[in-house]
């Protein structure tokens, strides 16, 4: 199932997925560092949300409290929620 997430307090604008039972696929960005963006969905892609979870969450860019790292982990925590809820 495809979701799409606004992240919030990073410089990413917007983060589409698709979830296959527990595994991410298809993780794209909008705005945000376009490099390492593409770099962190190839290397999150196949993985399972709780993989993302452990290595994720929580992350920091800069002084802020959250980074597109630790949004993609809640984002992907949200959806697996909401399939859950089907």
């Amino acid at each position: 199932m495809k979701y799409d997430f606004s992240p919030r307090g990073v410089c990413a604008t917007k983060l589409e997925f698709e979830l296959d039972g527990d595994i991410v696929k298809n993780i794209r960005f909008q705005g945000g560092c376009n490099g390492n963006l593409k770099a962190l969905a190839a290397l999150a892609e196949g993985m399972t949300v709780e993989q993302i979870k452990e290595r994720l969450l929580g992350i920091t860019c800069g002084l802020k409290n959250t980074s597109c790292s630790d949004q993609l982990a809640h984002a992907l925590m949200e959806a697996q929620k909401e399939a859950q809820a089907k």
